[in-house]
């Protein structure tokens, strides 16, 4: 029994860590169904591809190169975030704008589309087995709460929940505050409307396609330094959980996407350490399947209006 609350606390610490990991991720589709109306399924790949950049980053720069370790990470973030911008604007104008106006079926096929064909591009220049990334940050806080189990905080989850916050802030400042914050704020509200204005709804869309995939690209080269394993198909199962997430939040809602993948990286790891691992994804779909049942808007989101 006196083990209890220090077991707890060390999965609470897990899940936050992994929840971050998951609204990073979430955020990419709750923007883009918040403007347009419509779920870039491709939006995993996007996260997988930032992965294998910032790999790709460390390996040129060697780990032994001498440079400072805040250096190379930052380096590896940078180019990820760079070279998935690209992606997330590409997809945006082959997968998304030609089909825009058409039903919302076309989309969602033109989007699982995008995602195969991103799996297999990946696999056919990386190979599609495990590749293994370099340990970078070693080491870890330890807490003794008065038991013979000690609760461990390793520096590298610690970095994702500490990046993934600062993040999150500077987005919702963004959002509130800058010119094209306000912008996406108009065109989620009335998109039609907004260019009668004079904004630019095409560059608002690919913009928001854009920002997506860097948040995506900085939560795939996090969980790859903390996981230490890649392959071309991570991207798929994490982005399924992530738009299970943004759901769960409330999908068009960036708190609610926050808030989601909090909630479904505490599920899902309280699930694996007090029931089974093997059920940890039964758990967080059934959350999903509740919360459908009950409040089909989300946690945190808001009856659609239809307008007239």
């Amino acid at each position: 029994m006196s083990d209890l609350i220090p077991q707890l606390t060390q999965q609470v610490f897990n899940g936050l860590s992994l929840g971050a990991i998951y609204a990073l991720i979430a955020i990419g589709y709750t923007m883009v169904y918040g403007i347009i109306g419509m779920i870039n399924f491709a939006h995993g790949e996007i996260y997988m591809i930032g992965a294998y950049v910032g790999l790709v980053t460390l390996t040129a720069i060697g780990t032994n190169s001498g440079l400072p370790l805040p250096f190379i990470i930052a380096a590896m973030l940078v180019v990820a975030i760079v070279v998935t911008g690209v992606y997330g604007f590409s997809v945006e104008r082959v997968a998304y704008r030609p089909v825009r106006g058409s039903q919302r079926l076309v989309a969602l096929i033109s989007a699982i589309g995008m995602s195969i064909f991103l799996q297999n591009w990946v696999a056919l220049g990386q190979g599609a087995r495990d590749m293994a990334v370099p340990s970078l940050i070693s080491g870890s806080l330890q807490f003794n709460m008065g038991s013979q189990f000690d609760v461990t905080l390793p520096y590298s989850r610690m970095m994702i929940i500490v990046v993934t916050v600062l993040l999150m802030i500077a987005l919702s400042l963004f959002i509130k505050y800058s010119r094209m914050g306000r912008a996406s704020r108009a065109c989620s509200q009335d998109m039609h409307m907004a260019n009668l204005l004079g904004i630019d709804t095409n560059r608002v869309i690919s913009f928001t396609f854009v920002l997506g995939a860097m948040l995506a690209a900085v939560g795939g080269v996090l969980i790859a330094i903390t996981i230490g394993k890649l392959n071309p198909f991570i991207g798929f199962l994490a982005g399924i959980k992530a738009f299970t997430a943004a759901v769960l939040g409330g999908i068009g809602s960036i708190p609610g996407a926050m808030l989601g993948g909090v909630l479904l990286g505490l599920a899902e790891t309280l699930a694996a350490a007090y029931i089974s691992s093997q059920y940890k994804d039964i758990v967080a779909f059934a959350l999903l399947v509740l919360i459908l049942l009950f409040r089909p808007t989300g946690l945190l989101g808001k009856p659609e209006v239809e307008k007239v």
